[in-house]
């Protein structure tokens, strides 16, 4: 399945159960916030930069082996062959989900490149053409490296990640209390700071708001359609996706692990996020459901 900056909340799903799955929303998130300034920086970091040209073949045939490593990451149509089909098939389910991911290594540098980078990124159009072929190449190597981080040899994935990690370090991601979201960018900050800082008990609560929701599962898919709609009619695509990707890390900071994620707990995480930011787009029935979790968990 391909990723898009529309269907962010899908993205999330994978990477709350990747082992560097923040650290992926990280560097997308630079990549969607960079100004003309960051990615130049970007492109002056590229590890083939000054290099003889067969030096930069190295570097090229490196990349390009390491990419062909990143495919070992589970997918979830291998995770399936290999569950245990005799047991319970929700928990079946949750087993698949928590071994494998939807998408995959091409179609996230796809994303990367094509969708966040694209046409519509607002700083991209200012730099030269191939400055910015060498921005998204440092980003592109950073966000496979990360997603591959349980497969790949560590020495490979600090080959990969190496370029950006040392630029990131300089600049750090401006937080989710920057989105242009009007009055819902102060409560979309202060929902990822209270998830951020959850303990035991208020995991529980939301794990047992999960739990009281499945049957509103269909509801759920037809309100994130809704809202994810709403973004895109109305320009919002890139900063919806911004929110997603700011959750991803709020969840992972407040303590869920990859069977959350499988659970439902990232889809209700998400949900709340698609209903704060697109709310004065969206209907009350949309709304009710989109923030049930909210209100059950409080």
């Amino acid at each position: 399945m391909p990723y898009t900056l529309v269907s962010a909340a899908t993205l999330g799903f994978d990477l709350v159960r990747l082992p560097a799955g923040r650290a992926v929303a990280g560097v997308l998130l630079s990549a969607l916030q960079a100004d003309d300034g960051a990615l130049a920086r970007l492109a002056a970091a590229h590890p083939a930069r000054g290099l003889e040209r067969d030096q930069r073949l190295v570097v090229a045939v490196r990349s390009r082996r390491a990419r062909e490593l990143a495919v070992a990451v589970p997918h979830v149509r291998s995770a399936a062959t290999g569950a245990d089909a005799a047991g319970d098939r929700a928990a079946v389910l949750v087993q698949q989900l928590e071994q494998g991911t939807i998408g995959d290594a091409p179609t996230l540098e796809r994303l990367l490149r094509e969708d966040v980078l694209g046409g519509e990124h607002p700083a991209a159009g200012l730099l030269a053409p191939d400055l910015l072929a060498e921005a998204a190449d440092v980003l592109a190597d950073a966000a496979i490296g990360y997603w591959a981080a349980g497969v790949l040899p560590p020495l490979v994935r600090r080959e990969l990640t190496a370029s950006f990690d040392r630029v990131a370090d300089t600049a750090p991601v401006a937080g989710p209390e920057t989105l242009d979201l009007g009055a819902a960018g102060v409560e979309l900050a202060a929902f990822l700071d209270v998830l951020r800082g959850l303990d035991d008990a208020g995991r529980a609560r939301w794990r047992a708001a999960v739990d009281e929701g499945r049957a509103e599962r269909r509801p759920w898919a037809t309100a994130m359609h809704e809202a994810s709609w709403a973004a895109h009619v109305s320009g919002r695509t890139r900063v919806l996706a911004t929110a997603q990707l700011h959750a991803v890390q709020a969840f992972l900071d407040g303590g869920f692990d990859r069977h959350d994620g499988a659970a439902g707990a990232w889809n209700a995480v998400a949900g709340c996020v698609q209903g704060i930011a697109m709310g004065d787009l969206l209907g009350e029935g949309a709304l009710t459901v989109l923030r049930a979790p909210l209100t059950r968990s409080a």
